[in-house]
């Protein structure tokens, strides 16, 4: 910034050209600045899809308050409790909160995988009543007066699985809508350790809310509403302690409002948008309001069989203005059976292709943090097979003091932070490809498979 004083632009004031703009002082300076310039969106729609998730991610793990310890088995040295929650519901359900939303705290209460473990899975689902009920059969009805040794021998007589000691969890969130028109959550637990002694009533560990039953079984005592529940099945061996895995059950309303496109739409305008010209001209994309709106067009295409013993074709209407699956394949629903020829009305048809041999992606880690990546939301190895233009999403938690680096073929990956975890996406190319990533520290490792 320059300043002077001048008789020749004294009254000067405003924008000249597209280099200086300049203001005058209350003494009688110049001020002469560059204007400036419209930042460019750095995230393509691939990418928002990916990264704005992570916000309500956090936010639910935060929800557990550390109950999450050791409820993932498979947790490698080094890995974090909150690694292995992002690994495991990453790309399941996308919500997305916006920057101020994320700010002041804001959740949503999503469906996600809180265990994973080696011991069987409790099933749970919905009756007509709206009660969550498990597959876990009791034979007795809960009362006032069941005690826990009489609850304890009624699911390990009917339940092979279940033992002394083992430990029932039972967890259960509520979603409300707060003074400040925020989405906002909490969640609390409740476990008892069955025991054929104990003789204290039931209710007096735990509440009827988890720990109530339907024909029998083990079920919620209340209808689910704005909320989510799940049992978790716990036990202690040679020190160390297994799970069953578990995902909440969620009955939510507010839920399927942050999971929309213009949910992530507006979460990714309130970091500073997306780059629509990366996006223009992909078949694929919902980004087309900048050319009068969201699609909403139709295609159509028909077919007739030239052998009319053998039907007619059928018809098929895109009304989605994207991907044409009802008017491509609509003209070959006739069923040529008998040898005739089918015509479709196929229009967008070519001559056919060969199918590339799946390129394979090669992982090669250095430093002392830890790192995920996922694709389709399954952890991926070193030397795994991965379809071109697959989205490949990468999280960094680094060593201490440091900021961790991805590349892709010797190209960087760009590395977002939140919450001290880093993390970026890319596309997987259609060729064999090598991911390098330095999660900060002394160098160590190589070629590992850590997902």
């Amino acid at each position: 910034m320059a300043k002077f004083q001048s008789t020749l632009i004294e009254q000067a004031s405003g924008k000249l050209g597209d280099n200086i703009v300049m203001r005058q002082t209350a003494t009688g300076k110049i001020l002469c600045k560059a204007p400036k310039k419209a930042s460019t969106p750095r995230r393509s729609e691939k990418q928002a899809y990916t990264r704005l998730q992570m916000a309500n991610l956090l936010a639910n793990y935060r929800l557990y308050s550390g109950k999450l310890a050791e409820a993932f088995e498979s947790k490698r040295a080094g890995l974090s409790d909150v690694n292995m929650f992002v690994s495991a519901n990453w790309g399941h359900g996308p919500v997305y909160l916006t920057r101020p939303m994320r700010i002041q705290g804001a959740c949503v209460l999503a469906d996600d995988l809180f265990s994973i473990g080696s011991i069987e899975p409790i099933g749970y689902g919905l009756n007509g009543a709206g009660k969550l009920v498990t597959n876990l059969n009791l034979g007795i009805e809960i009362t006032a007066t069941t005690t826990v040794a009489q609850f304890s021998g009624a699911l390990m007589t009917a339940n092979d699985n279940w033992r002394e000691g083992d430990q029932l969890t039972f967890f259960v969130g509520t979603q409300y809508m707060d003074v400040d028109g925020m989405p906002r959550a909490n969640m609390r637990a409740q476990k008892v350790v069955l025991s054929l002694d104990d003789q204290t009533k039931l209710w007096d560990v735990v509440t009827s809310e988890g720990f109530s039953t339907v024909d029998g079984y083990l079920a919620t005592g209340m209808v689910l509403s704005e909320m989510g529940c799940a049992w978790v099945h716990s036990r202690e061996n040679s020190g160390a302690t297994k799970v069953s895995t578990q995902r909440l059950v969620v009955v939510s309303e507010v839920l399927p409002q942050y999971q929309t496109y213009e949910a992530m739409k507006a979460a990714a305008d309130s970091y500073g948008g997306i780059n629509k010209s990366a996006v223009y001209l992909n078949p694929q994309s919902s980004l087309n309001e900048y050319v009068g709106g969201i699609s909403s067009g139709s295609s159509s295409g028909s077919g007739t069989n030239t052998n009319p013993s053998t039907g007619s074709g059928g018809t098929g209407t895109n009304t989605g203005g994207g991907t044409n699956t009802g008017g491509n394949t609509g003209g070959n629903t006739g069923g040529n059976t008998g040898g005739g020829d089918n015509t479709g009305g196929n229009t967008g048809g070519g001559t056919g292709s060969v199918t590339p041999s799946t390129p394979k992606l090669t992982i090669s880690r250095t430093g002392t943090g830890t790192s995920t990546v996922t694709a389709n939301g399954e952890g991926v190895s070193s030397g795994a097979e991965i379809a071109g233009g697959t989205e490949v999403t990468v999280s960094v938690t680094p060593a201490e003091g440091t900021v961790p680096t991805a590349s892709l073929n010797g190209n960087s990956v760009s590395l977002t932070e939140s919450e001290g975890v880093y993390s970026g996406s890319f596309s997987m190319p259609s060729s064999n490809a090598t991911l390098v990533i330095n999660s900060g520290g002394a160098t160590g490792g190589g070629s590992g498979d850590m997902n």
